[in-house]
């Protein structure tokens, strides 16, 4: 009979059961259940609701029953329908009536609520563990190639110069925006349900911030319609991972397009390739591909809560049985993404000569020529006009800027000098780019060292 079952006269039909069970997808959640459920067993014996040797006979049997879970001992089945009913299950089948007092002044409502909550602040201590993995790499990668010189781009078409160095840490700050956003999270996420029951409450003497305490949340819920329907969280932190995911999906079709022949910036390693089942020549990126290609699956995750959620009325519905696939999906496929991406950025090589060659062509320093003519005192619009048809003169007679003769330069304007040369060299170009923020050595070094005065700090408030 199910724990359920008084009211009913019949047993559910077999495929209603089956398709009702959701022991599948949410079993992972059994430590967290069985640490809420040891919490709310203190409270329930100290606030004099169940006699305090009850709660020690039931919190033992529940460590008990974890260490079988985790054994292999225990067994979960689907006719218990959850993770939940099939630890309650197990613990009145261990210790009888006593086991069945632990439900007292909770209901599967605040019970879900809470194990997800606490199972989601776990996941993103570990998310975050691995984004400051990957960030300490690309602040060393950086440090490594400060000094390597290469076009920028806008349109995908050549721009200016930048270095590797200063490209690193353009992604270096969208991964810090990511762990700000994780953490931020975690603050609305740190609230216990717990208390609320099925929708109004309860009746017994119960102490929610005991158990609060216990299970390290920050606050407890203010309105336990509320705190049984909200999924907000949830959604909050698949929106978290689906813009980490754009961000590796961008990084990831850059290292695919410098991977190419076409350019050659870089090589990835044999152990992040893979061949062709019919071209033996081929060698392709196929990690960094799925990478990009997993982004649209969390992508999908987030709107099936947010399609969940969007009609349900206060306030607990079965339709909320539906959220825990696509949380799950969005963390761990994130989790998966960083932990294969982090090696496969260490492991690549830079061939910084076939990325000195492609400085050619583009006329990288075509805004800086402008620049030379505005310190010359010409207006801006009319050094951009000049430097323009300098742009167009060197096209029509396939040169670059830097190879024009001064007869030439000063058929456009008299007032360029010899120093012109020297100020169109792209390693100098990028030396007056020194305001903060910029692609300057000195500026990627200040840069560099922000980003690891960041994560320390954020190592250590994350850990508070």
């Amino acid at each position: 009979m199910k724990l359920w079952g008084g009211r009913f006269s019949k047993n559910t039909a077999l495929e209603a059961e089956d398709f009702n069970a959701s022991i599948s997808v949410d079993s992972r959640l059994y430590f967290h259940d069985i640490e809420g459920s040891k919490a709310h067993a203190i409270m329930l014996g100290k606030c004099g609701i169940i006699d305090t040797d009850e709660a020690a006979k039931i919190i033992n049997a529940l460590e008990e029953i974890r260490l079988e879970l985790e054994s292999g001992s225990a067994n979960l089945n689907n006719d218990a329908e959850d993770i939940h009913m099939n630890i309650e299950k197990l613990l009145i089948e261990k210790i009888g009536e006593t086991g069945k007092k632990l439900h007292t002044a909770r209901s599967r409502n605040d019970q879900v609520a809470l194990d997800l909550r606490m199972y989601l602040r776990d996941e993103i201590h570990k998310i975050l563990e691995l984004l400051t993995e990957l960030e300490v790499l690309l602040l060393d990668k950086s440090k490594e190639h400060i000094g390597t010189v290469m076009p920028g781009y806008t349109h995908m078409q050549k721009a200016q110069p930048v270095t590797l160095g200063h490209h690193f840490m353009a992604y270096f700050e969208m991964f810090k925006r990511d762990m700000g956003r994780f953490k931020d999270c975690l603050k609305r996420m740190n609230v216990m349900p717990l208390g609320s029951c099925a929708l109004a409450g309860t009746t017994y003497p119960i102490d929610r911030k005991m158990v609060a305490d216990i299970l390290r949340f920050s606050d407890i819920s203010q309105n336990s319609i509320d705190a049984v329907s909200d999924r907000d969280f949830a959604i909050e932190f698949i929106g978290c991972c689906t813009l980490g995911m754009m961000h590796l999906s961008r990084f990831c079709e850059e290292l695919i397009i410098w991977n190419t022949g076409e350019f050659g910036y870089i090589e990835m390693d044999d152990a992040y390739s893979t061949g062709s089942s019919i071209m033996p020549q081929k060698k392709n990126p196929d990690i960094a591909e799925l990478i990009r290609g997993k982004t649209g699956r969390v992508y999908g995750d987030l709107f099936n809560l947010l399609t969940i959620m969007k009609g349900l009325p206060l306030s607990y519905n079965k339709d909320l049985q539906e959220d825990k696939e696509p949380v799950f999906d969005a963390g761990d496929t994130m989790k998966s993404c960083i932990s294969v991406f982090i090696p496969m950025l260490a492991a690549m090589t830079v061939n910084k000569e076939n990325i000195l060659n492609n400085l050619k062509g583009g006329f990288l320093n075509a805004t800086d020529l402008a620049d030379y003519l505005v310190n010359k005192g010409l207006p801006f619009r009319d050094a951009h006009a000049a430097a323009g048809e300098m742009v167009k003169y060197c096209i029509a007679n396939n040169k670059e800027l830097i190879q024009l003769s001064m007869d030439e330069f000063r058929s456009f304007s008299c007032l360029i000098e010899d120093e012109v040369y020297e100020f169109l060299k792209p390693e100098v170009c990028l030396s007056r780019r020194d305001t903060e923020g910029g692609p300057s050595d000195q500026r990627v070094k200040e840069a560099i060292l922000h980003g690891r005065e960041f994560i320390n700090h954020f190592a250590e408030t994350i850990n508070k």
